[in-house]
């Protein structure tokens, strides 16, 4: 019994630390093949233009009041939204401060939600200003987006060359939840 208290002790401790850490901007960008999911903090996600809060792991609600997740060690943050009427998402693609637009060059984002499962595709649809085929919003219908309720599920895309992937999870906060 006090080899399990001292090994669960152990664990607490080493949990403890990995969220003290928070995000880091790193030099290397994370595959897609590593794992985000600590940096996959969620808020909202829904664009009603209230509601701020915290994320878990040291992330603020998005620009667009929606949730936020880590692509490449703190290169790039992706938001989440999602406009249940039009069934619709949209992915902003930021900057390390997780604030700016970081347009980017690629044909797609893709985004899989597990609960209820469906996998889209994103497409560039560039904010005023961008232009070269660079963008940092993408947009895609699903009719199961139509479902009000938070959303958990992963945001990938290849950039120049370099896969990014991301998970989040949208939480209820006070001012609004889903029914």
């Amino acid at each position: 019994m006090k080899k399990f208290g001292s090994l669960l002790s152990a664990f607490c401790a080493l949990t403890a630390i990995t969220f003290i850490g928070g995000c880091q901007d790193t030099s290397a960008p994370e595959a897609a093949t590593e794992s985000n999911t600590a940096s996959a903090a969620a808020e909202h996600g829904h664009s009603h233009g209230e509601g701020a809060g915290e994320h878990t792991h040291g992330h603020g609600a998005g620009p667009h009041d929606g949730t936020l997740a880590d692509w490449g060690g703190g290169k790039y943050h992706v938001e989440f939204t999602v406009d249940h009427e039009k069934q619709e998402a949209t992915v902003y693609v930021l900057g390390s401060d997780e604030k700016s637009p970081a347009p980017v060059r690629t044909d797609k984002i893709s985004l899989t939600i597990g609960e209820p499962e469906l996998q889209t595709d994103l497409l560039p649809v560039p904010l005023e200003g961008e232009s070269d085929g660079l963008s940092s919003r993408f947009v895609g219908k699903h009719e199961k987006l139509g479902i009000v309720q938070e959303y958990t599920g992963t945001i990938t895309a290849e950039i120049e060359g370099t896969p990014y992937t991301g998970d989040f999870k949208e939480e209820a906060h006070g001012t609004h939840d889903h029914k």
